[in-house]
């Protein structure tokens, strides 16, 4: 479906985003995407059948942004530290530079909305967390990577690190250099479980 999504598509799911950070779950109605898109409802609905069509597109064009970025990073000959570094700070460059695809990430009140958006959303979520934990196996074959720590461990406190980032980032209404300070923490984060 992301590899059809017209240009127009495109626009309202980019608006959709921002509603969603703007005003929540209950903010995106067709009513206000259709207000900030200036066009009326009946012109969503050539586009979309509904709501959730358009936030499963958004989380749908989401997760394959993530892996077309991600994958050039796995497949590198870098080490798994700096895979590890890359990784994040591709993740903080995109969104510093989307930030209306940050509830995406941070999940909020979407997976009470049906059960599509949920397998939506655990798909992206599962995608980068196969991702992390092959790059951390590696790391702890190539001793690089503490092995007193089971690697599921080092994912939690990964992932962690990385959503604290960016509820840090969202709370400071987008103010603070997301890519400077982010990169820090998941430098930081790694350092620590280093061998």
């Amino acid at each position: 479906m992301v590899d059809n999504t017209s240009k127009r598509q495109q626009e309202i799911i980019e608006s959709a985003g921002k509603l969603l950070m703007e005003k929540g779950i209950k903010g995106l109605t067709t009513k206000n995407l259709a207000q900030e898109m200036g066009f009326s409802e009946s012109a969503l609905y050539r586009h979309f059948k509904n709501k959730e069509d358009i936030i499963v597109l958004l989380l749908d064009y989401l997760g394959s942004n993530i892996k077309e970025r991600l994958d050039v990073i796995f497949e590198s000959s870098a080490t798994s530290e700096i895979k590890l570094k890359q990784l994040f700070s591709s993740q903080f460059h995109f969104f510093s530079k989307n930030p209306h695809f940050v509830v995406a990430i941070l999940s909020e009140g979407l997976f009470d909305e049906s059960e599509k958006i949920n397998q939506s959303i655990m798909k992206v979520i599962q995608y980068k967390m196969q991702l992390i934990a092959k790059i951390i196996e590696d790391g702890k074959k190539n001793n690089v990577f503490t092995n007193s720590l089971e690697t599921e461990e080092i994912l939690h406190i990964i992932i962690g690190s990385f959503r604290m980032m960016m509820l840090k980032w969202k709370f400071s209404k987008f103010e603070i250099d997301l890519i400077n300070q982010g990169n820090k923490i998941m430098d930081i984060t790694i350092k620590l479980l280093a061998k």
